[in-house]
């Protein structure tokens, strides 16, 4: 399988399950309606295991620029792929999120809260301050990307080191203590094409009662977790 080919198919199905919890969770008339954060946390981490465990074979199972981004500033990346990986992401975020809206069609429509579909796309902090809203998205991002470099055992320079299949579930289990620890305050993006992706296809999709997109907040969760990721990446490269 060609390895962009992966990375869409992997992020596609990452936001499939990772955006159908949430729309499980908050929007209105569902089986998982209110049962919280603690399932969104988890649901979230084994959304991460799926697509790292069917794709980390064929490209490394990035699923996120920040991760691309990262591992090419820790050398252990080529810079030229990245863009083309970006793109595979951004486009497999886009359909996965837009397959949660088909399945959950009659469920936005008789959810009449703006802020809950929203939220089944893409993120709002909890409460609106820039600094901390930042600080806690670099930080969530940060040790996601910190932890996949020492899980694939990259050393500077090694553009060799990628995701194996067996390293699925210590990616989930990064994943799912980020959540329950570090988002509740922002929802814990942690990755630029989970956030953006998907708030690009709530602005074009014909949600019924859908209000705003929150562009005013969507350059966050892009900017911040590529430098989460830079950081984790320079950090490795310092003290290895």
């Amino acid at each position: 399988m060609n390895a962009l080919v992966a990375e869409f198919i992997g992020t596609t199905i990452l936001l499939l399950l990772g955006n159908g919890v949430v729309a499980n969770v908050v929007l209105k008339d569902t089986k998982g309606n209110d049962s919280g954060l603690v399932v969104i946390a988890l649901a979230w981490g084994l959304a991460v295991f799926v697509g790292v465990f069917i794709t980390a074979d064929f490209s490394g199972a990035h699923l996120n620029p920040a991760v691309s981004i990262g591992l090419a500033a820790a050398g252990s990346f080529t810079w030229s792929s990245v863009p083309g990986y970006i793109a595979a992401q951004f486009g497999g975020a886009m359909l996965g999120t837009t397959l949660v809206w088909l399945m959950y069609r009659p469920h936005y429509e008789s959810t009449e809260d703006p802020g809950a579909i929203l939220a089944s796309f893409a993120n709002t902090p909890a409460i609106k301050d820039t600094l901390s809203n930042f600080l806690s998205e670099f930080l969530g991002t940060f040790v996601l990307v910190y932890a996949v470099l020492h899980i694939v055992g990259a050393t500077v320079g090694d553009q060799e080191a990628s995701l194996g299949s067996l390293d699925a579930l210590p990616v989930a289990l990064v994943v799912v203590v980020i959540g329950m620890s570090l988002g509740g305050t922002t929802g814990y993006a942690i990755n630029p094409a989970r956030d953006l992706g998907p708030r690009i296809m709530h602005t074009i999709l014909p949600i019924s009662h859908k209000g705003s997109s929150a562009w005013w907040y969507a350059w966050l969760p892009v900017i911040a977790p590529i430098a989460g990721g830079v950081a984790a990446g320079l950090l490795k490269v310092v003290i290895g």
